[in-house]
């Protein structure tokens, strides 16, 4: 009767081979199954014995009612957290049923402290026991089937013995005594002997080939060991096995984790004002504080018919001006100026004003009811990302009312050069504001993704939020120094100070006119490795200037801009004439065409979604176009239409599973025979969830390419919102735990040959570039303007420099400390 190994944790069950580690992929410690947890907590997978717990907690090893011997092993190299992160909860010699737990760890914790938290669960007396079956290749759950074994039917080993037993005593170097690795090396050497060979640690003896044996002897650096041998070849095989001992098997200095010095993470000096990077950036200059008068208003209207006609003309008036500004400027810009648009003219908002005036208010009050109305709904829904979109509301309201008053509604021009010190900022302001040429935005609030932090980086003016009260009592005129790379501003530096920083601007100027001068040279690093360097596009006009910028493709295409702050889905005609424009703007290169990516922030009027508990772990990216499949097929069509075919390629969002691009695949292989299209279309993914990171091995086998998407990936990693103001000061991609996700979604897709991209924020922030193309990224796509500078920087390090860059960045153990690393790096590269 077969013996039914239970999975211990749930997670997702691989083989043994996608285990980065030869010790496990090669089975020298035995054979079973590895698992990539998604619960903290180990359980037994049968009823036995507990025959050892390592004093670090990463290993326990259990022997069945029926002899067979397995090793649980949480993570990768974890024997150096030195129990960080585990909390035992059996002790060895504990006798346990199936599902008694037996180790809960801190998943986030052992994350960033390890290689991986790959898990493999290993029969190690695989002599004894075979395998029969094994569960792989899916999600699983804890207790369900994961191994079932037969005894082996193998024939006893044969030896020569004369009785004689020799020994010799060795003291371990081994930094964390005999573990997992360190005991699977000595069984693979005692196999090759046919000699019995045992270790004995006081009154503890365990024979060499057994891993469990040697677990439990419970070995420390420095202590002493007997190791014993008998049998014809007894000498040689003591020689052999005190050998390794005398050595520290490679544990002293793991090649995944160099000895190497990491920049202390910077602290804050005496006066300077700390802050969340919305737009990276130096500037320097004098704070001048935002001025906004507060409009105020009657409430009793002059009769129904002219408070109509007066809300009428204002929206109309505003109305003119957003969409002058909207054609004038394009891009990102053009984009939060339509959105604006909608809002104006959204039909609940006139019918609520049109309720008040009927009601006999006059047309500002009634604006400003209406307006409030909405506000309060969107508030209602306790989602981030809408409650941002009163922002846009405020400023709509701003606008019509100071048409209505007479008093402006805008910020008044500041001095070109100057620093503007508000409290917050809304979109209008600042692309009134941006005219006078600001050198910088320091803001007491606001969030790193709001349409305000967006609109700064698209127009590269170094912006700071969520600096909090400090910076309020910025006086006016007061000398700032802002580093939105370092995330902190000085008030009032001294003259060295001013002087250093001067110089540190006029060098950065003078590189970037450099790399202005070189942007349409192909990318490559100092060594000669191609790196492509793409733009993110929304409109035509993003890609033209992504053209005159030296890109050299783009590799995210916003499809969102056509579907969103409308009443009706763009039609096949609509999607093709915009697709084949920003084509045309970026002849013979590549344009990759983001699928529809609604829900959770971005709602789309015309597509029905429930209430959601929590939108950003609901029906949103890819999963919208599967549900709703005439959305999906007729964006499809439009983008096959391009010419000339295959110049556009398609890329899924918010990818959590393999079934998911198969099912767009058939979509896609349909549609073109239907179409009678003969050149392939290429597929890829975006990388934005813990599962595609995980799982890009799967997902490569099916797609033809991957591209990161940082600012979620962050978000979800960290289990911070990304829109939440009161979390926005963690919520950075630079972090250690992100940074291995996109270092893990690199390896495992290039194993199987596909290339990885980075198309988020992170790839637009110079600090990173470096790193993202050490951590394995052989393509970037940034903001249009920041492409010369990315290539720059590319070009001014070697593949082996980054490389071991990005290796030191995975072992800080904080986002500053990863951006001071970074720091000191640059200036040692400049």
């Amino acid at each position: 009767m077969a013996l039914i190994i239970t999975s211990p944790l749930r997670g997702w069950a691989a083989p043994l081979d996608s285990v980065p580690d030869p010790v496990f992929a090669q089975r020298m410690m035995g054979d079973g199954v590895a698992i990539q947890p998604l619960a903290d907590t180990v359980c037994a997978p049968f009823d036995g014995e507990v025959v050892t717990l390592h004093e670090a907690g990463h290993a326990v090893s259990l022997r069945s009612d029926e002899g067979a011997e397995v090793l649980i092993h949480i993570g990768l190299d974890t024997v150096g957290l030195k129990g960080r992160g585990f909390t035992p909860l059996v002790a060895p010699g504990a006798t346990v049923a199936r599902g008694d737990p037996l180790i809960r760890f801190d998943m986030d914790a052992v994350a960033l402290g390890a290689t991986s938290l790959i898990t493999p669960v290993i029969v190690t007396n695989a002599e004894a026991f075979t395998i029969t079956r094994r569960t792989m290749g899916r999600a699983i759950g804890a207790h369900e089937e994961l191994m079932a074994l037969a005894p082996a039917r193998t024939q006893p080993r044969r030896w020569s013995d004369d009785g004689t037993v020799i020994e010799e005593r060795v003291t371990l170097i081994l930094p964390h005594g005999i573990h997992a690795r360190p005991a699977a090396r000595l069984g693979e050497c005692a196999r090759q002997f046919e000699a019995e060979i045992h270790l004995l640690h006081g009154d503890k003896r365990g024979d060499a080939r057994s891993t469990v044996g040697l677990l439990a002897l419970g070995t420390r650096l420095g202590d002493e060991l007997v190791v014993q041998a008998r049998g014809s070849d007894a000498e040689a095989a003591l020689a052999a096995i005190v050998a390794l001992l005398g050595s520290d098997m490679g544990e002293g200095a793991p090649a995944h984790a160099p000895a190497i010095a990491v920049p202390a993470a910077p602290v804050l000096q005496p006066g300077q004002i700390g802050g969340v990077i919305a737009s990276p950036g130096l500037a320097m200059g004098p704070a001048v504080r935002l001025r906004q008068t507060a409009i105020a208003v009657e409430r009793e209207g002059k009769g129904v018919d002219a408070e109509r006609t007066a809300l009428d003309a204002a929206r109309t008036e505003v109305r003119v001006r957003i969409g002058a500004r909207a054609d004038a400027a394009g891009g990102s810009v053009a984009a939060v100026m339509r959105a604006h648009l909608a809002l104006l003219d959204d039909p609940e908002l006139a019918a609520g004003a049109e309720t008040r005036i009927a009601a006999g208010n006059s047309a500002g009050y009634a604006w400003r009811g209406a307006v409030h109305d909405q506000i309060a709904a969107l508030k209602a829904t306790g989602n981030a990302h809408l409650i941002e979109r009163t922002d846009d509301l405020v400023d709509i309201e701003r606008q019509v009312l100071g048409v209505l008053t007479g008093i402006p509604a805008e910020a008044d021009a500041i001095a070109a050069g100057a620093i503007l010190v508000a409290d917050d900022l809304l979109p209008s302001q600042l692309v009134s504001i941006a005219a006078s040429k600001p050198a910088g935005i320091c803001l007491v609030r606001g969030g790193p993704t709001s349409h305000v932090a967006i609109l700064c980086a698209g127009m590269g003016l170094p912006a700071l939020v969520a600096m909090g009260d400090a910076i309020e009592a910025i006086e006016d005129g007061t000398a700032l120094l802002l580093d939105a790379e370092a995330g902190h501003v000085t008030p009032d530096p001294s003259q060295a100070d001013a002087d250093a920083f001067a110089a540190r601007l006029a060098k950065r100027e003078a590189r970037r006119d450099a790399a202005r001068a070189a942007a349409g040279n192909a990318c490559q690093t100092a060594d000669g490795v191609r790196i492509e360097l793409f733009a993110n596009l929304g409109t035509v006009e993003d890609a033209k200037a992504a053209a005159a910028q030296g890109a050299e493709g783009s590799g995210l295409v916003r499809s969102e801009f056509l579907f969103l702050d409308r009443e009706d889905a763009p039609s096949e005609d609509e999607q093709h004439a915009a697709y084949q424009g920003i084509a045309d703007a970026l002849p013979g290169k590549p344009v990759i065409v983001r699928l529809l990516d609604v829900g959770g922030d971005k709602p789309a009027a015309y597509i029905p979604f429930d209430a959601e508990e929590n939108p950003a772990l609901g029906l949103r990216g890819i999963r919208v176009g599967l549900a709703h499949r005439d959305l999906l097929e007729t964006q499809i069509r439009a983008i096959l239409r391009v010419q000339p075919v295959g110049q556009c390629r398609i890329m899924l969002p918010m990818v959590a599973s393999v079934s998911e691009i198969r099912a767009v695949r058939e979509v896609v292989e349909r549609l073109r025979g239907e179409m009678g299209i003969e050149t392939p279309i290429e597929v890829g993914v975006m990388v934005e969830t813990p599962a595609a990171a995980i799982t890009a091995d799967l997902l490569a086998a099916e797609a033809d390419f991957l591209s990161i998407g940082t600012n979620d990936l962050t978000q979800y990693v960290l289990a911070m919102d990304r829109g939440n103001p009161a979390v926005a000061s963690g919520v950075d991609a630079m972090h250690p735990a992100v940074l291995r996700m996109i270092a893990e979604t690199c390896r495992r897709a290039t194993a199987k040959g596909r290339w990885v991209g980075v198309c988020g924020g992170l790839a637009s922030d110079p600090a990173a570039v470096p790193i993202l193309i050490g951590l394995g990224a052989t393509e970037l796509s940034t903001v249009p303007g920041f492409v010369p500078e990315a290539k720059a920087i590319v070009r001014s390090v070697t593949l082996a420099d980054a490389r071991d860059h990005a290796e030191r960045a995975l072992h800080c153990s904080s986002a500053a400390e990863v951006r001071a690393l970074a720091r000191a790096f640059e200036e040692k590269n400049a």
